[in-house]
């Protein structure tokens, strides 16, 4: 039986070659194209070495395939996914331009008019442990984002149980790698080093996603969500600390009896979920590093009644091309966790 032929637009940003690196050691797919313009006609393993091993030709456009993953640039990622649709191509789309249902939420959030309005609709936004069924019928899912991954995996259950007041904070923290692979000022090595900054203080890209998916989940309320990104000097991993008052008498209990009643709802949730773990003590972001995992861990302050709920991911595994592989996994009605098993690195 032949494979699924895979292929990569924009394979020369970090989420591309992250792509690369796990397709290419995939059972069920093959890595068949790859596209990036600044690099076309060069071979892969040229471009990166550590990618030696596929022996593929960057291509300006891509070849035939049978799913697609669009790794460009919000705005230019839809002109390339709206034609490979046409041609019945399925899509696994990495940027923002298919995760929110409203095309006006685009002009307001990154400043363009969105293309196909038409098909935001039928886009699904690709977080398995709330749309897996949807997934698997769909010929376009909206990769999420890092941030929203890491937060949304954090409250989901305390939303979805009515425990918390609709009155959210998530303060969130991601390396370096989550501002793409482009030049910039800010991401310089002598301007991020032994430094930590908080950004986007009037409302960061992500938040739109997050509120939206976060909505859909509470009965009645709508969610009021104070959203504060950091910069923190590391290569890749990512921190939610997310805050929210308890309901009380929500739950049973008192002290470590409150706390466990708390963390059985978590166990419950997200029970035969292979790629998030609730675990007994605060999460490092070395937990997940170079894996598709998302560790989450819920507890209680009782001086402020206050649910605080720690979740880590690597922004480039579960926050991007390792939750990508999850869906096209599901979309192609393979198991789920193929390709994806390997655990985090460490040191």
């Amino acid at each position: 039986m032949s494979k699924t032929r895979v292929g990569i637009i924009n394979v020369t940003g970090y989420v591309g070659i992250e792509l690369a690196r796990l397709l290419c050691q995939h059972p069920e797919v093959e890595l068949t194209s790859v596209t990036g313009r600044s690099a076309a006609g060069q071979k892969l393993g040229q471009v990166f070495p550590h990618l030696s091993n596929i022996d593929l030709t960057i291509e300006a456009k891509l070849g035939d395939v049978d799913l697609a993953f669009s790794a460009m640039p919000h705005e230019e990622s839809a002109k390339e996914v709206i034609p490979l649709l046409g041609c019945g191509i399925k899509i696994v789309d990495m940027s923002a331009d298919f995760r929110l249902k409203s095309a006006a939420d685009y002009q307001t959030w990154y400043n363009f008019a969105h293309s196909a309005p038409q098909l935001l609709a039928q886009a699904v936004y690709g977080i398995p442990e709330l749309h897996r069924k949807e997934i698997a019928e769909a010929n376009l899912v909206a990769n999420p984002g890092c941030y929203p991954t890491c937060s949304i995996l954090a409250l989901a259950p305390a939303v979805a149980s009515g425990i918390i007041e609709p009155d959210i904070v998530i303060d969130a923290k991601s390396g370096v790698s989550g501002a793409g692979r482009s030049l910039k000022l800010g991401s310089l090595f002598s301007e991020v080093d032994e430094d930590v900054t908080a950004y986007s203080l009037d409302g960061h890209r992500h938040l739109p996603e997050i509120v939206q998916e976060i909505a859909a989940l509470f009965s009645g309320n709508t969610p009021r969500i104070t959203f504060v990104p950091h910069l923190i000097p590391m290569t890749r991993g990512m921190l939610s600390a997310c805050y929210a008052t308890l309901i009380p008498g929500k739950i049973a209990g008192t002290g470590k009896n409150l706390k466990e009643a708390l963390k059985q709802i978590y166990r419950d949730y997200y029970a035969g979920e292979p790629f998030v773990r609730v675990v007994d003590s605060a999460p490092h972001t070395k937990h997940t590093q170079g894996s598709n995992f998302c560790h989450v861990y819920p507890t209680y302050d009782p001086r402020s009644g206050k649910l605080i709920v720690i979740s880590c991911i690597d922004n480039l595994g579960k926050g991007a091309a390792g939750q990508g592989i999850q869906n096209m996994n599901i979309m192609l009605g393979i198991p789920e966790t193929t390709g994806l098993r390997s655990p985090a690195m460490f040191p």
